[in-house]
């Protein structure tokens, strides 16, 4: 019941998955908005978004226990972060999103394995101490940049479309589902493949949304499909923050 009182990261539901979906297409569709729409650029953008998550964290690692409001704000900042990573890799610095998929990918195992071995394993509900919480972020922060590489990958580099490259990754979650519930595989495995799927599946819904007819989108634009997708998330998160609020008071 102390570790509860102390928890400073989301249960793990329903709507947790649905508003993790909703938090990385909006930073897919606001980091295109900033570096693409708004023509501020790849490493000026990357700039902007990096201070937005940086603020927002401090206020997410002072806090003494959860805000709804703040956690996903924080999780926004690492999804629109991931964005401008994983562009300014392929576009800015050449890698390409393979390589960038293959790098951000190694840091991901290598935070793992640190917060394995300084956090006595990789538990990611409850969370309770700054420096397990510190290692949650960043390790959150790479798989949303993971997440948007790969997905950037299946549509540019293999020549997937946005529609076809969505069901593919809702595809692998779908797997993810079924290991859960139906064989005995580490569910910290579980969580965290999902993690990263749920990105590209989110960036390539985001992608459906603003990209050209031509392309396979739907061409609304990324500020319209933005100011959507961000009413929606915060409607969710309002409405999951309530109705957890409502069985704790009724249990």
């Amino acid at each position: 019941m102390g570790n509860e009182r102390i928890n400073k990261v989301a249960r793990i539901t329903l709507y947790f998955w649905v508003i993790k979906i909703l938090a990385t297409t909006l930073g897919e569709t606001l980091g295109d908005m900033l570096s693409m729409t708004l023509g501020i650029g790849y490493a000026e953008s990357l700039v902007i978004t990096a201070v937005f998550f940086a603020v927002s964290l401090f206020f997410q690692l002072k806090v003494k226990r959860f805000y709804a409001e703040l956690y996903w704000l924080v999780i926004v900042g690492t999804t629109t972060v991931g964005t401008e990573i994983s562009d300014f890799m392929d576009r800015s610095l050449g890698l390409g999103y393979a390589w960038g998929s293959l790098i951000l990918f190694a840091s991901l195992l290598l935070v793992l394995l640190v917060w394995h071995r300084l956090g006595k394993g990789t538990r990611y509900y409850p969370i309770t101490s700054i420096k397990v919480e510190s290692l949650f972020w960043i390790a959150v922060l790479i798989s949303n940049s993971l997440g948007t590489a790969f997905g950037d990958f299946l549509s540019d580099d293999v020549g997937l479309s946005y529609s076809v490259g969505a069901l593919a990754t809702a595809g692998i979650i779908g797997v993810v589902l079924v290991f859960h519930y139906f064989t005995k595989i580490n569910g910290v495995l579980l969580f965290w493949i999902a993690f990263i799927f749920t990105r590209p599946f989110g960036a390539t819904f985001g992608d459906l949304l603003t990209k050209p007819l031509a392309k396979g989108g739907l061409d609304l634009g990324t500020i319209p499909s933005t100011v959507i997708t961000a009413i929606l998330l915060v409607g969710l998160v309002l409405f999951s923050s309530w109705q957890e609020k409502k069985t704790a008071r009724s249990s």
